[in-house]
């Protein structure tokens, strides 16, 4: 795989894109300038205070945005305002050629699923899923692992599950497991099935987070990848935070279906390991190959 170059806050320049939706040009201002509170130079896109309805401009210029950063010689690396929705609709207006030729560090979750999981699939280098910058990046523990990941990237990571996940962690059918990491929010990852964006479930190690949705709408999710077989040649799940996904109404909780639905795949589940759309909210390299320690608890790059 690619090698990237790491940033540092005394000469990296960070490129800021909206590849989904847009945000109040108020509001964006302001959480730019908090990001900046981290020290990075920073390089707006273009286009990313443009807005087209529910979208930050028009799909060329959002694609416009990302090729751009890629080719910028001055861009160091690239972080998404916001997901939302949109980046299934750029896609096919990636310049692969030119990202592949200038590997980056792409940070970003949510619906920049899809772009992570379809970068690294094409070019060949990791992307980030981790935070954005509309992100909360007070909270301690999201921060730490944002700069020290992307400033030590050719360091191997070493996730410690017991620490990270504040004796919250629950295991099911633990053993030793290895895989590259892959996937992100479930909705994109369900919504790609069958088109040329489908992440690449064999031998992986599937991420797995969720916002805003219905017990319902999570059981009947798992239940299109189980029923595809998308999940049939996967190493393990780990799970990261369902946000909201909660009903006043007669429900099965986000727990019983996730006990009803994924361990009977017999491998290995991990839950409560906190990514995706609450905080901390732990950066994880996607397309990179893991393997986890079932007696230590720890999930070791290699």
């Amino acid at each position: 795989m690619i090698k990237l170059k790491s940033i540092n806050k005394e000469s990296s320049t960070i490129g800021i894109i909206a590849p989904a939706s847009t945000d109040d040009i108020e509001k964006a201002n302001k959480n730019i300038t908090l990001f900046k509170k981290l020290g990075y130079k920073i390089k707006l896109g273009k286009n990313i205070f443009n807005s087209y309805g529910y979208l930050a401009g028009t799909d060329k210029e959002r694609a416009d945005d990302i090729n751009r950063m890629f080719a910028d010689k001055e861009v160091d690396a690239i972080i998404c305002y916001r997901g939302g929705y949109g980046s299934i609709r750029i896609a096919n207006y990636l310049d692969l050629n030119t990202i592949k030729k200038n590997p980056k560090i792409f940070c970003g979750y949510s619906d920049i699923t899809l772009l992570l999981n379809y970068i690294n699939k094409k070019c060949k280098f990791p992307t980030f899923h981790g935070p954005m910058i509309n992100s909360d990046f007070d909270d301690p523990i999201t921060e730490h692992y944002f700069t020290n990941i992307l400033e030590n990237i050719n360091n191997k990571i070493t996730y410690n599950l017991k620490s990270i996940c504040n004796n919250n962690l629950k295991v099911y059918n633990s053993r030793d497991f290895k895989g590259r990491l892959v996937g992100g929010n479930l909705s994109i990852i369900c919504s790609t099935i069958g088109t040329p964006y489908e992440i690449k479930f064999k031998n992986n190690i599937l991420l797995i987070e969720e916002v805003n949705e219905s017990p319902y709408v999570i059981d009947r999710m798992l239940s299109q990848l189980i029923c595809s077989r998308k999940l049939d040649k996967l190493q393990a799940i780990i799970l990261g935070h369902f946000t909201d996904c909660t009903s006043t109404k007669n429900t099965l909780t986000i727990e019983e279906i996730i006990e009803e639905k994924l361990l009977p795949l017999n491998i290995p589940i991990i839950k409560y390991f906190p990514f995706g759309h609450d905080y901390p909210n732990i950066t994880m390299p996607i397309g990179v190959k893991f393997r986890y320690d079932s007696k230590k608890y720890l999930l070791i790059q290699e």
